[in-house]
């Protein structure tokens, strides 16, 4: 095994083990979240939820949490992981989206779904309660797509 072969491996495990926390923290949100509440919210749930600072905080670590996963899987995992497999990743991003498509990891069109939430949260979140139950209902109903996104890396992995 090369040194390069170590260093993209080293790379992997780092962002899985960083995707693998961001989700973990999400998932216990809504676990907190739901011993009070019924996924999906409606604008009586979130201003309920909005009067209790402790679910408030879950709330938006949630939405933080759901960003930083997005992130860290598009910048850096989708990366290592295809390094580690021995791809090159000197190309657009599309194009990585698209072979780890071709490798049954993602579907591109629901990746760009959550990466436009992802963008909503960066630019509106907070600016409208109906923008921020949309986004917290949408982040549970597609938390499970990052999570299988995960698995379906791992099954590639031997390390």
């Amino acid at each position: 095994m090369g040194n390069s072969t170590l260093i993209y491996e080293e790379k992997l495990r780092h962002s899985l083990e960083e995707s693998h926390t961001h989700l973990k923290r999400v998932e216990d949100a809504f676990s907190e979240l739901e011993k009070n509440y019924n996924f999906p919210l409606n604008s009586e749930q979130f201003a309920s939820l909005l009067e209790t600072v402790q679910y408030l905080a879950f709330a938006d670590q949630i939405i933080y949490r759901f960003s930083k996963l997005q992130d860290t899987m598009g910048a850096k995992l989708f990366k290592s992981f295809l390094l580690y497999q021995g791809e090159n990743v000197d190309k657009p991003f599309l194009d990585i989206l698209n072979r780890l498509e071709k490798m049954d990891i993602l579907n591109v069109d629901e990746w760009f779904e959550l990466r436009d939430i992802r963008n909503e949260i960066a630019h509106d979140y907070g600016e409208s309660t109906n923008v921020a139950i949309s986004i917290l209902n949408t982040i549970y109903n597609l938390r499970g797509e990052l999570k299988q996104i995960l698995t379906s890396c791992e099954k590639y992995i031997k390390f």
